[in-house]
């Protein structure tokens, strides 16, 4: 359960309008003190990459089912 939390809350946090997606800025956000129950459940989570790239696979293709469905890819990264 506190994995769900955490993984919600970076979620939450990197699709919000908060200007910068750092681990504080994201914490905040969440109403978090600082960014320590994200760095930890960055650094210790255990979760399978297959199983996650395959359920992200099946919402897009599901999501994209319809006749009228657009999907637009848009790689702007931030300057370093």
């Amino acid at each position: 359960p506190a994995s769900r939390e955490n993984l919600r809350a970076m979620v939450r946090g990197l699709l919000s309008e908060v200007p910068r997606k750092n681990l504080w800025q994201l914490a905040e956000a969440a109403g978090h003190p600082n960014p320590d129950r994200l760095q930890g459940f960055l650094a210790k989570a255990a979760w399978d990459a297959d199983e996650l790239r395959d359920r992200v696979r099946a919402h897009a293709v599901a999501a994209l089912a319809a006749d009228d469905a657009v999907l637009i890819a848009d790689e702007t990264g931030d300057i370093k």
